[in-house]
């Protein structure tokens, strides 16, 4: 009796038809929803990227993009433009729509983080202060200043950013802090700034500068509380380090 033989590929259609991943996924889905804080950060990047891209294993994009850029929050604060060029890993990759999904994701976390502050007494908040800070700028490729305006309480009533930079240098100009400190009928302000190098010792150049900006303030009537400088290796704050 002669035996036909097998269609070319019908065993590989039907791999594919129950690919190994998509159980590990729904206990990966599972253990995330019983206990957050136990996934690493490749696991918890890879339920998020098996959110968007579908039918393709993401574990190894994510563990590639941790490895790339140094953790979770690294990989949500990379430029669109870097993520986009991440080379494929497995047939997975970082597609537009990929992209904004994961920026939404940061977004996300930041709105989050800032709910804790905003129309708050920020003096009597400062951890959150300090994790909203390490949130929105701590791991950005770039300097920005963001300035928080205070109201006669101290509480936040604005949170803007006033400048970005460059890797090393954020032009700020007093006239224009002071400008809108008016504007906005702040009391006093807390300047924020990052340093991509992940070192927050302040400059020399940081140094005079907020001591331009704070002489500045005071002629007409307005307190600059402190100026923090957020890194990933931590944070500094020139009130406590006797610079203001």
């Amino acid at each position: 009796m002669s035996v036909e033989p097998a269609l070319p590929g019908l065993d590989d259609q039907a791999a594919d038809a129950n690919p190994h991943y998509l159980g590990h996924r729904d206990r990966l889905r599972s253990r995330f929803l019983a206990a957050p804080d136990s996934l690493p950060d490749y696991e918890l990047l890879e339920l998020l990227l098996s959110s968007v891209i579908a039918r393709v294993d993401t574990k190894p994009l994510a563990k590639a993009l941790i490895d790339e850029f140094g953790g979770f929050g690294e990989v949500l604060a990379a430029p669109v433009a870097v993520l986009e060029a991440f080379p494929k890993v497995d047939k997975a990759r970082i597609t537009p729509t990929v992209a904004a999904y994961l920026k939404v994701a940061e977004q996300s976390a930041r709105r989050l983080a800032k709910l804790a502050v905003l129309d708050q007494p920020v003096l009597t908040r400062w951890d959150q202060l300090i994790d909203y800070c390490n949130m929105a700028m701590g791991r950005l490729p770039t300097e920005q200043f963001r300035l928080l305006f205070l109201d006669r309480k101290n509480v936040l009533v604005a949170d803007e950013l006033q400048q970005q930079g460059t890797v090393d240098h954020t032009p700020l100009y007093p006239r224009e802090v002071v400008k809108r400190a008016l504007e906005l009928n702040a009391s006093a302000l807390i300047m924020v700034h990052n340093h991509p190098s992940g070192d927050p010792t302040p400059s020399r150049a940081d140094i005079d500068m907020t001591r331009q900006v704070r002489d500045a303030l005071k002629a007409v009537g307005i307190a600059l509380h402190d100026h923090l400088i957020i890194g990933r290796k931590g944070h500094n704050s020139f009130k406590s380090m006797g610079l203001l």
